[in-house]
């Protein structure tokens, strides 16, 4: 089933991306950049924060991670709505484990 969530500024965002994403995620135990936390970053999000680093290169979340992850905990990242509790579980344990690429 996809469904469209209306966004501030009336952006549209398919529901069944956010799904997709937590259903691959969810089952890695040890989460690497390349197969769990890239998949998380959707291209809105990554043209979001250009100005600021790359959210699909590996080297630039790795040197941002820490603070990416309290923006995710405090839930003011992505600035669309919080990631649910499992997403933020799967980048914790992916910084937590040492960040592999």
């Amino acid at each position: 089933m996809r469904c469209t969530v209306v966004c501030g500024s009336n952006t549209r965002v398919a529901a069944n991306d956010f799904a997709d994403k937590e259903a691959i995620v969810v089952s890695e135990s040890n989460p690497t950049f390349t197969n769990a936390v890239q998949p998380l970053f959707r291209e809105r999000d990554r043209k979001a924060m250009k100005f600021a680093f790359d959210l699909g290169s590996y080297e630039d979340v790795k040197q941002n991670a820490e603070g990416i992850l309290q923006r995710l905990e405090d839930g003011s990242m992505p600035c669309d709505g919080a990631w649910s509790p499992e997403q933020i579980d799967v980048f914790r344990r992916w910084v937590a484990g040492g960040m592999p690429e």
